[in-house]
């Protein structure tokens, strides 16, 4: 599970997050969703300590990500595609990765297969196309077995064959007992793929629901998230910030 407790972040004069208090539960796909600059991508990098919170805290199992021993196997997180040595084979990436998280070696042929990059996995990752890469992300992110997932953004640079294949891998895992926190700009990809919804804007929790209870009354899922939203922003487009 992850836990939010007042989670707050200021950079100069902005507040990007504001006293966000959420519980994300096993067990279900949790949508985040809010407009460009609403605190998505501030706190999910709070989650996993790339920034440190004003106030508050934000806790993996009840343990800051900092204390988690071999955080690998505890949460994977998709957050950067690129993040990766472009000189460097797909395969190494990930045997790399494993080596200083104590993962056995035959994980990372394990991951391979599960997204698909298996044929690919001795080329340089610098050549591979935009969703090979997100690909590789996820693989870096299931390379543990966690029982913790955070993808942001996951369907980028995807097919739609790549699509129909993260929703129903995010499904999957989610029915496993696994908790799976993910980011998405994509209103109706997110009506087919998450179970809850955590809403925010301007770093403000707005609402903590189902698809189904915030489309309820709306002619659709994107006009409820528009109607939402519209009181703390001036909506013109939903971002990924």
């Amino acid at each position: 599970m992850i836990e939010l407790r007042e989670l707050t972040k200021r950079y100069g004069d902005q507040l990007a997050v504001d006293a966000l208090s959420v519980q994300v539960r096993p067990g279900v796909v949790t949508g985040f969703l809010g407009p460009n600059g609403s605190g998505k991508s501030t706190t999910m990098r709070m989650i996993l300590g790339l920034d440190a919170p004003d106030r508050g805290e934000a806790l993996i199992d009840g343990v800051r990500y900092r204390d988690l021993r071999r955080p690998l196997t505890v949460v994977g997180a998709l957050l950067d595609a690129g993040a990766f040595h472009p000189g460097r084979s797909g395969r190494a990436h990930l045997a790399a990765l494993a080596a200083s998280n104590g993962i056995p070696g035959s994980r990372v042929e394990q991951v391979l297969r599960i997204v698909g990059l298996s044929e690919a996995a001795a080329r340089r990752a610098g050549t591979y196309s935009l969703g090979m890469r997100q690909r590789l992300g996820v693989a870096v992110a299931l390379l543990g077995d966690p029982g913790v997932l955070l993808l942001d953004e996951p369907v980028n640079g995807l097919d739609p064959e790549g699509i129909r294949w993260i929703r129903e891998l995010l499904r999957g895992l989610a029915a496993e007992g696994r908790t799976v926190f993910v980011s998405s700009h994509l209103i109706a990809e997110m009506a087919l793929t998450a179970d809850r919804l955590v809403v925010i804007g301007r770093g403000r929790l707005l609402a903590e629901t189902t698809v189904a209870e915030l489309a309820a009354g709306a002619e659709s899922l994107e006009d409820a998230f528009f109607r939402l939203t519209s009181e703390v922003t001036d909506y013109r487009g939903v971002g990924a910030s």
